[in-house]
């Protein structure tokens, strides 16, 4: 299928809020806090009015219970007017990346000049629910109406009725194969031979890589949040820059205890976060005078076994570099979300495989070796967190970055889906085009 566009998409602006780790406990912000912090000053920084805007897309996985189309909740919020339209998307971890499509192929086809674009997640949030024994003795109590009604239904409760359902657990697992998402982690790691060392040096490299961008300032599209007790939070807390190897080493698995290889430390973080990005066309980047961040070349969704969901990254960067005619040389930076350390190394893997490339992706030979120097140069999931609903528009965002920091041409976002997706955008800076 062509993907050609018949009107040029532009990344006009960014920004995100830092991504905070989840600490066991519920965290300061709901989906809708973030999103409405961070897309504040990317509204006040732009000139053009509210009213010019053609639709609010948010990618979420677990809004709030009081956050129903949360793209919605969060659009009115933000005093954006009430005849603007405003939805939620959810595809897994590629939420905040179908969010971004969606804006991208509505501009495109003329359906749209201006969106914003985005995605959230609050996973500290994500709820803790009642089990059907509990919500049947609820619905019991309820109806009942005499006290001996009453009575009778108070003793038939049992310590079975108080068991939870961890909303995030269910969502983590695949019900299709019975997996969670660490032990399709840990196939990727047995089908490709790669080593706990491997992944414990990629975690720390990731964690070092994190830590010299805040240094160095390469993440200036945080936007600071503020609590209600006057705290303060400028920066992605789960940052470790005195990683290293010999501590990760310590960790012991944590989804096949005997014989696993995947542990907290070479996972991605559980954080909260969300990032928006405000996409146009021409006509109206020349009609308000807006700056041009990047605009986007081409996008690709893919379906794979949902036990390797991992590898959905190379499934969906394929046929854009085959449509592109494009090799690993032409790209000059990669954004692969990391779910897993042991998912990127296998999707790296994988690409430099004659029999993987021609049995599962339809080449003649293997694609090639991605550089590791132009791989998530300034950490990933693993160091920052991967937020579900967000990471998508996060990477697309900081890949935009990264471009105009460097004077690059072009660069690669993609991500792995639960459920067994992948799905990848290719990016442009158009100083450079």
């Amino acid at each position: 299928m062509s993907n050609e566009c018949t009107r040029k998409v532009y990344i006009v602006d960014g920004s995100r809020t830092p991504q905070l780790k989840s600490r066991g406990k519920v965290g300061p912000f709901s989906a809708g806090d973030l999103a409405v912090a961070a897309a504040k000053p990317l509204l006040l920084r732009n000139n053009f009015p509210l009213d010019a805007l053609d639709e609010v897309i948010l990618g979420c996985m677990m809004p709030g219970e009081r956050e129903a189309n949360v793209g919605r909740v969060v659009a009115l919020r933000l005093g954006i007017p009430q005849s603007v339209p405003a939805w939620t998307v959810q595809r897994n971890c590629a939420s905040g990346m179908q969010s971004v499509d969606s804006a991208y192929k509505n501009i495109r086809n003329g359906d749209a000049d201006l969106v914003l674009a985005g995605g959230v997640e609050s996973m500290s949030r994500a709820p803790v629910l009642f089990n059907h024994t509990m919500v049947n003795w609820l619905g019991d109590m309820m109806r009942s109406r005499s006290i001996g009604q009453k009575i009778a239904t108070i003793l038939k409760l049992r310590g079975k009725h108080f068991k939870p359902v961890i909303a995030l657990l269910h969502g983590l697992t695949d019900d299709t194969v019975g997996l969670n998402m660490g032990e399709t982690a840990e196939i990727i790691a047995n089908k490709f031979g790669i080593t706990r060392q491997q992944m414990d040096e990629y975690a720390m490299t990731s964690h070092h890589r994190l830590a010299r961008a805040h240094d160095a300032g390469y993440l200036d599209e945080i936007e600071v949040l503020y609590d209600e007790k006057g705290n303060f939070y400028d920066h992605d807390d789960g940052v470790r820059a005195d990683s290293s190897v010999e501590s990760l080493a310590k960790l012991r698995p944590a989804f096949d205890r005997k014989y696993g290889k995947v542990t907290a430390g070479n996972s991605a973080q559980i954080t909260d976060g969300a990032s928006w990005l405000l996409l146009a066309s021409e006509d109206a980047v020349k009609k308000y005078d807006l700056p041009v961040l990047a605009s986007i070349a081409d996008t690709q969704w893919a379906g794979l076994d949902p036990a390797v969901m991992g590898m959905g990254p190379v499934h969906a960067m394929t046929p854009i570099m085959q449509r592109n005619q494009l090799s690993i040389d032409d790209i000059d930076y990669w954004e692969i979300n990391e779910a897993f350390a042991t998912q990127v190394l296998g999707c790296v893997q994988a690409w430099q495989q004659d029999d993987y490339c021609q049995q599962n992706l339809k080449l003649d030979k293997a694609m090639g070796e991605i550089p590791y120097e132009k791989l998530n140069i300034d950490g990933g999931g693993v160091s920052l967190g991967h937020p579900v609903g967000a990471s998508g528009a996060r990477i697309i965002l900081h890949l935009c970055k990264i471009l105009q920091r460097t004077d690059a041409r072009q660069g690669m976002a993609s991500l792995c889906i639960g459920g067994g997706q992948g799905g990848a955008m290719l990016i442009r800076n158009e100083s450079q085009v």
